[in-house]
C-alpha cells in the first residue's frame, strides 16, 4: 500500500500536538503585529496570540500566506521520509493565497505525486477533510481517489460562527466604523457562515443569547457526519458544546473542540462560538 502523507496550513486551527499524533504536517502562515512577524503555531502559539491580540492598544494583526518555498520544503521533507504521494488540504482560495503557493510548489516537483485540495472553508473545516482522507487511506484508497473525494465533499462543509463584537470586522475593513457603532448600539451579535468559499452574514441577532441560540440552530439543521466546535477564548464553550451535542444527537467523544488561532482569529475577535461541520449526504 502506498504511503500517503497529509499536509494542511495553520489556518486549519489544528492543534500542533493533534496534528503530530495524526501525522499531519502544518505549513505555518504568517501573522504580523506591528513590525514583528511570526509563523503561526511555530514562533507564536495560540495562547500567545490571544494574549497579544487582547492586550491594551495592541496593533491589529495582519495575516499572510506562506511562500511556495515553504510548501516545497514541507513536500520535499515528506518525500525524503518515504511518502509516495501527498494530499495537501488548504484554506479556501477565495480567502487566502495559501493554496496558490501550494500549487506553485507542486509545479516545482513535477515528478512527484502531489494533490492540492481547496477546502472551500477555513479553520477546522480543513482538518476535517484531512481526517476523512486519512480514513480513506487506511482502507486502501489511492491519493488521487482521496483528493477527488475531498474536493467533492468540500461542498458539504460549512463553518458557522456567532461573533461577540463587530469591532474586529471593523478593524479588518469588513465593515465601516459607522456600521460598527450602530451595531454596538443595537447590541448586534452577527452570525457569519463560510460555505463554498464565500463568507456571508447568516443572521443578525441582537443579543448574545439569541445569537448563540440561532448559531446552534444553524449548526444542527442538517444531519452531521463530522464536527469541530470552534471558539476564540469563549468562557461558555462547554455549555455551547453540550447543547450542540444534545440537539445534533451526537456522541460527545466524537466532537472536537478547537481554539481558533493566529491565522483566522484576527478576523473574528475574542469570545466567538461556532462550529466547522461536514454534513451527511
Amino acid at each position: 500500500m502506498a504511503r500517503i502523507a497529509f499536509v494542511t496550513d495553520s489556518a486549519s486551527d489544528l492543534d500542533p500536538a493533534v496534528a503530530q499524533a495524526h501525522g499531519i504536517r502544518i505549513v505555518p502562515l504568517a501573522v504580523t503585529f506591528g513590525d514583528r512577524t511570526y509563523r503561526a503555531g511555530v514562533d507564536l502559539s495560540t495562547a500567545e496570540f490571544w494574549e497579544r491580540m487582547t492586550a491594551p492598544d495592541a496593533p491589529f494583526p495582519k495575516t499572510a500566506a506562506a511562500s511556495p518555498g515553504d510548501f516545497k520544503a514541507i513536500y520535499d521533507g515528506l518525500f525524503t521520509e518515504g511518502a509516495d504521494a501527498i494530499v495537501s488540504v488548504h484554506v479556501a482560495g477565495t480567502l487566502s493565497g495559501a493554496i496558490k503557493s501550494a500549487e506553485i510548489a507542486r509545479g516545482l516537483l513535477p515528478e512527484r505525486e502531489i494533490h492540492v485540495v481547496d477546502s472551500q472553508g477555513a479553520s477546522m473545516a480543513e482538518a476535517i477533510l484531512c481526517f476523512l482522507g486519512q480514513d480513506m487511506a487506511a482502507t486502501g484508497s489511492t491519493a488521487a481517489e482521496i483528493a477527488e473525494t475531498l474536493i467533492e465533499r468540500a461542498n458539504d462543509l460549512r463553518m458557522v460562527v456567532s461573533l461577540e463584537t463587530l469591532e474586529y470586522l471593523k478593524k479588518g475593513g469588513r465593515i465601516s466604523g459607522a456600521q460598527a457603532a450602530i451595531g454596538t448600539l443595537l447590541s448586534v451579535k452577527p452570525i457569519i457562515s463560510v460555505e463554498h468559499g464565500v463568507v456571508e452574514t447568516a443572521d443578525r441577532p441582537r443579543t448574545r443569547s439569541k445569537s448563540r441560540e440561532r448559531c446552534i440552530e444553524l449548526i444542527v439543521e442538517r444531519p452531521i457526519e463530522r464536527i469541530s466546535i470552534l471558539h476564540t477564548m469563549a468562557p461558555d464553550v462547554e455549555e455551547f458544546t453540550d447543547e450542540v451535542v444534545r440537539r445534533g444527537d451526537l456522541n460527545r467523544k466524537d466532537v472536537m473542540v478547537s481554539i481558533v488561532g493566529p491565522s483566522v482569529g484576527p478576523h473574528l475577535g475574542p469570545g466567538c462560538l461556532g462550529a466547522a461541520v461536514l454534513y451527511q449526504r
